[in-house]
């Protein structure tokens, strides 16, 4: 995983989604122990400005049905800003989107060793380390302090 200044990008490039699970949120299981949540509106899309296909999936209502194909597809990239948006590439061209929530918390990624990053209300983005619980909430929520 790497920080920069407004986001991490997260060396996950070339797991493979070994799982799909709905009930009030997406879940996608990728190989090596890595999960990535989804519980806000998250559009899928495909290829370029023109995407062949442009979905709103809602995690809250189930209506997910269109993101059950990433199912064996591979990872290309994982970016988490800080602002709380989350952007996944896959292998085939699909992309996963997912912006912060004023009031909950839009997504969350477990890995291995205690990662953790959660998408937190209002657009911050919190970050833990495998070496114990320390949390990286950034500048927006220093400024409210």
């Amino acid at each position: 995983m790497s920080e920069h200044e407004d986001r991490w990008v997260l060396s996950l490039r070339d797991l493979t989604v070994t799982r799909i699970s709905v009930d009030f949120q997406l879940t996608l299981t990728l190989d090596s122990g890595w999960e990535v949540v989804l519980e806000g509106p998250t559009r899928l899309s495909s290829g370029s400005v023109h995407a062949d296909l442009d979905v709103l999936l809602a995690p809250e209502s189930q209506d997910v049905g269109a993101a059950l194909p990433l199912f064996g597809a591979t990872v290309l990239s994982l970016v988490a800003f800080k602002s709380g948006g989350l952007r996944m590439v896959f292998d085939d061209g699909t992309h996963l989107t997912c912006p912060g929530d004023p009031s909950f918390e839009a997504w969350q990624i477990t890995g291995p060793q205690g990662w953790r990053l959660v998408s937190l209300p209002g657009g911050d983005l919190a970050v833990w380390s495998g070496s114990g619980a320390r949390d990286q909430q950034r500048q927006h929520q220093r400024d409210q302090d």
